[in-house]
């Protein structure tokens, strides 16, 4: 299988900031037994951003804008 690059991932994901926040966090699911949306023999991290290039898996707008702060 061809090897996933970042920029495949920034296609669906417009910063890498929350490409990485949303590999990690789809990575935890499939590591707790979620299954894999798309076929792949890798690690859960690596077969979360194949998930994220194909378009499977998106960020969930949070409706926040601005700094965060209190």
């Amino acid at each position: 299988m061809a090897r996933i690059t970042i920029e495949d991932c920034l296609k669906q994901v417009p910063s890498r900031f929350r490409l990485v926040h949303l590999a990690a966090q789809r990575g935890r699911l499939l590591m707790k037994g979620a299954p894999a949306l798309v076929k792949t023999g890798n690690k859960a991290v690596v077969t979360a951003l194949r998930e994220v290039a194909a378009g499977e898996v998106r960020v969930a707008p949070t409706g926040k804008k601005g700094k965060r702060g209190g």
